[in-house]
Parts: C-alpha cells; structure tokens; sequence
C-alpha cells in the first residue's frame, strides 16, 4: 500500500519521503496526527490528501520504526561517582 502512494526523490523536498503527487512529507502528516489532528482536519487543511494517504504515511512510519536498530549502551550510575 506504501509503495503506490509514497515516494522519495532527491529532487523533491530533499529526497524526504512524501505523498506520491504531493510535496507533503510523511513527517508532517505523523506529526500533525502525534499533536492530535483528525483525518478530517488534515483532509480539510491539505484538499489533495486521501484517507488512504494518510494510512499510509503511517503505516510507512510504523515500518520505518520497525526497521530501526536500537544500540543499549550502558551507563555508569550516578551513584559510583
């Protein structure tokens, strides 16, 4: 679903992952979602976006996510200083 509706090119916004189409980053519609937006008010703030771009620029997310690599490192307690 991600693929059809998103892409990245170097020459649009700085090769940041946007709505195929659109100049809207991913970035910006899981943000505005995060700080609590509705569909509906990004609908309405953006008219070229669909229910289905805003899917899957979390799904997209949630990959990313996914496909990170976490590194623990371990620190001195405060207590041994």
């Amino acid at each position: 679903m991600t693929e059809s509706r998103i892409e990245i090119n170097p020459e649009i916004m700085m090769g940041k992952p946007v709505i195929k189409g659109t100049r809207i980053p991913i970035e910006l519609i899981v943000r505005k979602v995060g700080e609590g937006a509705s569909e509906a008010e990004l609908l309405d703030g953006y008219p070229r976006l669909t229910v289905e771009d805003i899917r899957a620029a979390i799904l997209y997310a949630a990959d990313a996510v996914a496909r990170e690599e976490t590194v623990l490192v371990e620190y001195p307690s405060l207590a041994s200083r």
